[in-house]
């Protein structure tokens, strides 16, 4: 939704399920937004004027939230709330008086929200994705389910399926059938001889395209210095080496004192990347620089570990300089991908902003787990994002379930792992091989073993609004471009019907006092 979003924000009005009335069957009412948190607005009825005592959280991007006049067109009855229907005598002059002049939704929003939720990627697709036992090659992968873009990949050659690997559609680390020999990429070939029937390669364009860079003038060089994000402890920048220059601006890199003997955990980044940086960078934006493993001479100088081993550092003007104007502030909440454990998403904050580089910290977990990532990337989202598309959302850490699994994390220390899965020691909570839709899960709030044998904690169930119905209802608004104040009541609400001669009230597509960035608001206007 974020290229229609446009500027839906605080007092759009919207038609809603009215929980605060008895009567048998489905009614609605009209709320204004009062806040808005990713895709969760909270939500006011009118009529409550600045009584927040029955204000409550949605999605926004939900079935239940319509622009107002969906119920006219739709013969939806509209009741006002048990608690305040007394407040007024005639409901509908109160509406015409509270409407004229708000704003609503676009009445195709439903559609664009059910558009923005087809992705390109279908199951049986081929793709070249990292291996995550050896991170300098890739491997043949097939989708297996697409969940919100996010895609599980099952390695060719698993045959029971669940050797897999999580990203999105738009990651870096998975390309197209052919890619690792065009650019000159270590690549693990498959045992199985041809495609399994129904499997088939994606088509090339639709993965993200990385932009074009001109290799023939000053370019990076094999034994250049530079500083990396280490893919296997995301929280560390460290030293680090160009160790192979590829096609198309791809470099293969090592990080400094860690490296194995067959380079098979260097990593493949491009040369645009925000995960490299100049020489230096650490030290003018004030972040520690992860020294190589064993060096002693510290704290740690670039010009005389430079002198010492007879390197270059990569010039500056090579590396990516582009900072959009991302809008992310410190202590805003977002929900991320637990990129070492990549099936997991979770409750977030950032804590710290550069350039273009957030520091992602996850609720709840100490701060050895934070991971540095850009603010472009796939794999955050706002918050509502994992309940409009079925993901499971863990929650932030309890002290106990950190406590526990700190305490078994000692007895069980182990070697950095080459595989992007699994930080320095098991934390956030799998439920299962892979997410699932929220309705599928039982939400007991108690404890369950997952399959690294860890005991861990269920989110809390999530609270939803009781289903309650209303005791008198009156016919809606007339479409959601119409705003018709001949509205007539239900007998039993007794409410007077006071019609003002020769006025008409219309929806009609405008402009609000700030320009949009091209989404459709209605507003709704009195025309004489």
């Amino acid at each position: 939704m974020g290229t229609c979003w446009g500027d839906i924000s605080e007092n759009v009005r919207v038609e809603v399920p009215n929980t605060d009335c008895s009567l048998p069957t489905k009614v609605f009412w009209i709320a204004g937004i009062v806040k808005l948190a990713g895709y969760n607005a909270l939500l006011r009825y009118e009529g409550f004027e600045n009584d927040s005592g029955l204000d409550f959280w949605c999605n926004i991007c939900g079935s239940d939230i319509h622009p107002v006049g969906w119920c006219a067109a739709s013969g939806k009855p509209l009741v006002p709330p048990r608690t305040i229907q007394h407040k007024y005598t005639n409901w509908k002059a109160f509406l015409v008086k509270r409407l004229t002049g708000a704003k609503t939704l676009p009445p195709d929003f439903s559609q664009k929200v059910s558009e923005s939720m087809q992705y390109p990627f279908k199951p049986c697709m081929r793709v070249e994705v990292v291996d995550k036992r050896h991170l300098c090659r890739t491997r043949v992968a097939v989708v297996e389910s697409v969940i919100g873009g996010r895609l599980r990949l099952v390695y060719e050659e698993s045959e029971d399926r669940t050797d897999d690997f999580w990203c999105h559609m738009h990651s870096p680390l998975i390309h197209h059938i052919g890619w690792s020999r065009s650019i000159g990429h270590r690549f693990k070939r498959s045992d199985i001889t041809k495609k399994q029937d129904g499997h088939f390669d994606t088509p090339p364009h639709l993965f993200a395209k990385v932009k074009e860079v001109d290799q023939s003038g000053e370019w990076f060089k094999e034994g250049m210095k530079l500083e990396a994000i280490d893919p296997l402890n995301l929280s560390t920048i460290c030293v680090a080496t160009i160790r192979k220059v590829l096609a198309d601006g791809f470099l293969m890199i090592g990080i400094d004192g860690s490296e194995a003997a067959d380079g098979s955990d260097w990593f493949c980044y491009h040369a645009t990347s925000p995960s490299i940086f100049p020489v230096g960078f650490c030290e003018i934006n004030m972040i520690e620089l992860t020294p190589p493993r064993g060096y002693t001479k510290l704290p740690f100088k670039w010009f005389d570990y430079l002198r010492e081993t007879g390197s270059i550092a990569a010039p500056v003007k090579l590396f990516n300089k582009d900072v959009p104007n991302h809008g992310f502030r410190v202590g805003m909440k977002l929900e991320a991908v637990d990129l070492m454990e990549p099936r997991l998403i979770c409750v977030a904050t950032v804590t710290r902003i550069i350039h273009r580089l957030l520091r992602i910290h996850f609720d709840g977990w100490e701060e050895e787990y934070d991971q540095w990532v850009d603010c472009e990337s796939p794999d955050l989202y706002p918050v509502g994002w994992c309940q409009l598309t079925g993901y499971q959302l863990q929650p932030p850490a309890s002290q106990s379930s950190r406590e526990s699994q700190s305490g078994s994390s000692k007895q069980k220390k182990k070697a950095k792992s080459q595989q992007y899965k699994g930080h320095k020691k098991k934390r956030k909570m799998p439920f299962g091989k892979k997410p699932v839709s929220l309705s599928s899960l039982p939400m007991t709030g108690g404890v369950r073993r997952s399959f690294s044998g860890g005991e861990e904690l269920t989110p809390p169930p999530y609270r939803t609004l009781p289903a309650q119905t209303a005791p008198e209802a009156f016919p809606p608004p007339r479409t959601s471009r119409e705003f018709n104040p001949s509205l007539k009541t239900v007998t039993t609400l007794q409410l007077k019907e006071e019609l003002i001669d020769g006025e008409d009230y219309n929806f009609l597509q405008g402009a609000s006092d700030q320009e949009s960035n091209g989404s459709a608001n209605f507003y709704i206007k009195q025309e004489p």
